[in-house]
C-alpha cells in the first residue's frame, strides 16, 4: 500500500464541497470531481461519507466513481504524468518515453513514487496529436518530447516540489 493511502484523510474538504452543492444528490459527478481535485483521489472513507450525506447507497457512488476513467480510487502522487499513446504518439516514441520516465522515477504507468510526487499514467489520447508525441503533467501540455526533455521537464518539477 502507497504511503499516502496509509493515512488516514479528514473529511473536512468532502464537507465543504458538500456545502457547496446544498447536499443534492443531482450533483454528484461534480461532488466527485471536485472531491477529486481536493483530495487527489477518492478515498473510500470520503466516498462512503458523501453517500451518507447525500441519502443514497455507497454503491451508487461507487458506480459514478468507477464509470469515469478520469476518477482515481488510488492514491496518486502530487504531481500526475500522463503520457499519451494514441496512434500519432505511439509512432513517433511514446514508448521511449514512458521508458525516460519509468528510468527516471523508478515507477512503472500506473505507479507513484515512493515521495507521493508522481505518478505516471498511459492514457488513450491527449488531443494534441500535432504535438506529438505529448505528455501532460497536470493540465500543463509537453509535446513534440524527446527523452532529453523528459529529463528536464521532470527535473524541473522535481525541483519545484523540494522542500
Amino acid at each position: 500500500m502507497p504511503v499516502s493511502q496509509a493515512h488516514e484523510v479528514g473529511l473536512a474538504k468532502a464537507d465543504k464541497i458538500l456545502a457547496k452543492y446544498g447536499c443534492e444528490k443531482s450533483w454528484l459527478v461534480m461532488i466527485i470531481q471536485d472531491t477529486q481535485e481536493a483530495y487527489n483521489w477518492l478515498p473510500e472513507s470520503v466516498l462512503l461519507h458523501i453517500a451518507e450525506r447525500l441519502g443514497v447507497p455507497a454503491s451508487h457512488v461507487y458506480n459514478v466513481a468507477t464509470f469515469y476513467s478520469s476518477f482515481s480510487l488510488t492514491a496518486r502522487g502530487k504531481h500526475i504524468i500522463r503520457l499519451c499513446d494514441g496512434t500519432a504518439c505511439h509512432l513517433r516514441g511514446s514508448s521511449w518515453l514512458r521508458g525516460e520516465i519509468s528510468r527516471e522515477l523508478g515507477i512503472e504507468e500506473g505507479e507513484t513514487t515512493d515521495d507521493d510526487r508522481f505518478t505516471l499514467e498511459t492514457v488513450a489520447c491527449l488531443g494534441a496529436c500535432a504535438l506529438a508525441p505529448v505528455m501532460a503533467i497536470g493540465r500543463k501540455y509537453y509535446g513534440q518530447m524527446t527523452p532529453e526533455k523528459v529529463k528536464e521537464t521532470l527535473k524541473h518539477y522535481a525541483k519545484a516540489a523540494s522542500p
